[in-house]
């Protein structure tokens, strides 16, 4: 009985060709503009996720400043300097933290025969590799044993190493930083940075080998990975173990600065999620527009069909099969249009491909750019507003023909 029901429908459909294709086109744009919205969404919060990355998404920047409370008998003002000894209390209440590195950074002057550039150049630990996600394009970064054995080693950001040897090999070569010469050990592949910044115009050498150059008693600042730590209670923790080191008051936000990647991209996932929901209403509507234009057909045809329904009431059928007849027809429609409109979307996202994003603001920044990935659960979340517009849009043509009095409508002209 259902499969005469259906086939019934699918005739009715057939009969009224044009209309049937005018809607079905509707739902097959609102559902393709409901795909594309929601994997707009998708692709630029894996964009911002991908711009984060890029920096080191787990990275968390402690830095001494100058209280700005006064705290028993020190009063405000103080500048606070870090040691060795800070990196040691950090690390006792951050056990999970898996690296901390110290850093140290300059301007110098660094000279490759004949050229001469002013660059910046960082001394760190090793562990900064993994905690600025930096990647190497030739050669290898600083290691442990560079560190301890103050070794005059030194790798070269990219653009730095265009300066100083352009298109000419920098492995195993010799720079002098003011003055002193540092091997060429590795080069870094070139990371993501906004028209003016330096982020690849740099150099890097093992932390204890910055003594030949300035006074590293006092640490410029301190990294550590926060993977694995609780972010809500991150920033206090450092700020209570470091106020009782340094005897300024934990609320000081002057005194020390934290600074958490994880909390910068978890206030970028609200925005993210708002924006989802928007876009994923925006794309309802549409196919809400689409759902009208489905009732309306519907609605002609339970009109044009009262005599037809009413001999088929006056042969026994119950309101239910009439019910399910026409809502059956609107389902398909719903359907043939659902899979037209999203393979719609597959064409129209494979054929545009990246959209410009955060390329245009940096530099080697394709990574960080939008991409239109139609994925599973965008289908899923689709497929679902897809069905509960065919169904609302359906049911109300489809409850009027089965409400239809069948002498009325035997006598309907």
């Amino acid at each position: 009985m259902k499969r005469d029901l259906l086939r019934q429908a699918y005739g009715a459909m057939r009969h009224e060709l044009r209309k049937t294709m005018i809607t079905m086109l509707g739902m097959a744009w609102g559902i393709a503009t409901v795909v594309l919205l929601l994997a707009y969404g998708d692709g630029f919060g894996q964009a911002v996720q991908n711009i984060f990355a890029s920096f080191g998404a787990t990275a968390v920047g402690v830095f001494p400043g100058r209280t700005s409370l006064q705290a028993g008998g020190n009063k405000a003002g103080v500048q606070i300097r870090f040691t060795d000894a800070d990196v040691e209390v950090l690390r006792n209440v951050l056990p999970l933290a898996r690296h901390i590195c110290r850093q140290s950074d300059m301007m110098a002057t660094v000279v490759n025969s004949p050229r001469s550039f002013s660059l910046q150049v960082f001394g760190d630990d090793p562990c900064l590799l993994s905690i600025w996600n930096l990647k190497t394009a030739e050669g290898r970064f600083l290691n442990d044993q560079d560190n301890s054995s103050h070794g005059f080693y030194v790798v070269l950001g990219s653009e730095a190493k265009e300066k100083l040897f352009s298109g000419m090999t920098a492995m195993g070569q010799t720079v002098r930083i003011n003055g002193v010469s540092f091997e060429v050990i590795g080069v870094l592949q070139p990371r993501m940075q906004e028209q003016g910044d330096n982020d690849n115009r740099v150099l890097y050498i093992p932390y204890n080998s910055m003594d030949v150059l300035q006074n590293i008693h006092y640490i410029g600042g301190i990294w550590l990975d926060s993977r694995g730590l609780d972010h809500a209670h991150l920033t206090e923790t450092i700020r209570n173990a470091l106020a009782i080191a340094h005897n300024f008051k934990s609320g000081d936000d002057r005194a020390v600065r934290v600074f958490d990647v994880q909390r910068q991209l978890a206030q970028f996932g609200i925005i993210l999620m708002g924006l989802k929901i928007l876009l994923g209403f925006i794309g309802t509507v549409t196919l809400g527009i689409g759902g009208v234009g489905l009732m309306n057909i519907m609605l002609v045809s339970v009109t044009q069909r009262t005599r037809e329904i009413g001999v088929q009431k006056a042969l026994g059928a119950r309101k239910e099969d009439i019910l399910f007849q026409f809502l059956a027809e609107a389902l398909v429609i719903t359907a043939f249009g659902g899979v037209l409109g999203i393979l719609l979307a597959y064409v129209v996202a494979f054929s545009v491909g990246r959209l410009t994003f955060y390329s245009a603001l940096a530099k080697y920044a394709t990574a960080g750019d939008i991409r239109l990935i139609v994925a599973p659960k965008i289908l899923f979340v689709a497929t679902i507003i897809l069905a509960l517009v065919g169904v609302v849009s359906g049911m109300f043509p489809a409850v009027r023909a089965a409400n239809l009095d069948p002498i009325e409508a035997l006598r309907y002209e």
